[in-house]
C-alpha cells in the first residue's frame, strides 16, 4: 500500500485522484486551503479509513509541514493546488505568485526536508501561449504564456527541472487542456449553467463563440495521470488531452442552453478572445502520450456532452 499526498486534494481534480487511488487500495492524505476547493468536494471519502483531510495553506511551508505532520511512508506527492480561475490572477498578479508558484516552491522545500521521492505536477496547457493554428507538442518553443497563470505554471515546471537534479527521484509534468466533469468548481460549463440559473430566457457569451479549444473529462485526466506515473524514468513531460482539435464555445453554449434552458437566446459578444490572457484557439498534440500505450475514452465533444448533464445536474438537480 502507497501512502500519497495531494496537494489541492479538495479541489475538483484533486477530489477526483484520491476516489481512484483510494479504489486501488492506496492510502491518501489530501491537504487543501479551501479557497478554491470545497470540502462537500470530498465528503464521500471521510469514511474511507485509508484517507485523511487537513485544511493549510499549501504555499507555506511550515503550515505545509506540520499538516502533514506525523503520515507515515509518503512517496509521492501529487501537486494539484493552484489558482484555478484565470482572469482574477490577471487583474491581481500576486494571486497566481502566491497559489501557483509558492505552493510549488513550498511542497518542494517539504519534499526536500522529509526525502520524499516522487513528484507529480499538475501543469497546464497555458505555459506555451498562443500558437495560433500550429500543432502544439511537447518541445515546441519558445514559450511565451499569456496569463500570469501559464507564467507561474511554467516557472513552477523550471523549478521542478531543477530539483530533479538535485533531489527528486523522479518528477511527472502533466501539461492539461480544458479538464470538464463534477464536481464542478469552475470552468465555462459551469459559469454557463449559472447564467442560466439567474436569466433562463437568455445566455450571455463572453467572445464570438468561434473560440476553439481541446476538452478533457476529469475521469479520462486521471486514468492519463496514473498512467503516466507507470511509465520509467526519473523525468517525464506529457501533454494530456483528446486526440480531435476541440470543439468551440458556440457548441458549449448551445449543448448547456439545450439541457438547461432549451428556450433561452444565446448572446455572442464580437470578439475572438473571451478575457485577457484566454488563448482563442489552439491544436494540442498528444502523440507522445499516445505512443505509450494510453487513449482517451471520450473525444472532446462527447465529453462536454456527458460534462453538461453531469453539472447541470449537480447545479439544477436534474
Amino acid at each position: 500500500m502507497t501512502h500519497h499526498l495531494i496537494t489541492g486534494g479538495a479541489g475538483f481534480i484533486g477530489a477526483n485522484l484520491a476516489t481512484s487511488l483510494l479504489k486501488d487500495g492506496h492510502r491518501v492524505l489530501a491537504i487543501d486551503d479551501l479557497s478554491r476547493g470545497r470540502i462537500e468536494t470530498i465528503h464521500h471519502l471521510t469514511n474511507n479509513p485509508n484517507f485523511d483531510f487537513r485544511q493549510a495553506d499549501c504555499a507555506d511551508r511550515d503550515a505545509l509541514d506540520a499538516a502533514i505532520g506525523e503520515a507515515e511512508c509518503i512517496t509521492d506527492v501529487w501537486h494539484m493546488a493552484a489558482n484555478s480561475d484565470i482572469p482574477a490572477g490577471i487583474a491581481d498578479p500576486r494571486i497566481d505568485l502566491h497559489q501557483t508558484f509558492m505552493t510549488t516552491f513550498a511542497v518542494l522545500e517539504v519534499m526536500k526536508a522529509r526525502e520524499i521521492p516522487n513528484l507529480h505536477f499538475a501543469s497546464s496547457s497555458a505555459i506555451y501561449g498562443d500558437f495560433g493554428e500550429t500543432m502544439i507538442h511537447e518541445d515546441i518553443g519558445p514559450l511565451l504564456p499569456i496569463s500570469n497563470y501559464g507564467a507561474m505554471k511554467l516557472a513552477s515546471e523550471a523549478q521542478i527541472r531543477a530539483a530533479v537534479e538535485a533531489f527528486l527521484r523522479r518528477a511527472d509534468i502533466f501539461r492539461f487542456p480544458n479538464v470538464i466533469g463534477v464536481p464542478a468548481t469552475h470552468g465555462v460549463i459551469l459559469d454557463f449553467v449559472h447564467k442560466l440559473k439567474n436569466t433562463p430566457e437568455e445566455l450571455q457569451v463572453l467572445g464570438n463563440g468561434t473560440q476553439q479549444k481541446a476538452y478533457l473529462h476529469v475521469d479520462d485526466l486521471v486514468r492519463a495521470m496514473r498512467h503516466i506515473a507507470e511509465i520509467p524514468g526519473r523525468y517525464q513531460l506529457f501533454n494530456i488531452g483528446p486526440t480531435d482539435d476541440g470543439v468551440t464555445v458556440r457548441m458549449i453554449a448551445e449543448t448547456v442552453r439545450d439541457v438547461a434552458s432549451p428556450s433561452a437566446s444565446i448572446i455572442f459578444g464580437e470578439e475572438s478572445r473571451g478575457w485577457v490572457g484566454d488563448v482563442p484557439r489552439f491544436r494540442y498534440s498528444v502523440d507522445r502520450l499516445i505512443n505509450t500505450g494510453w487513449e482517451p475514452s471520450l473525444s472532446s465533444q462527447e465529453a462536454v456532452q456527458r460534462a453538461v448533464a453531469e453539472i447541470v445536474a449537480q447545479e439544477m438537480g436534474r
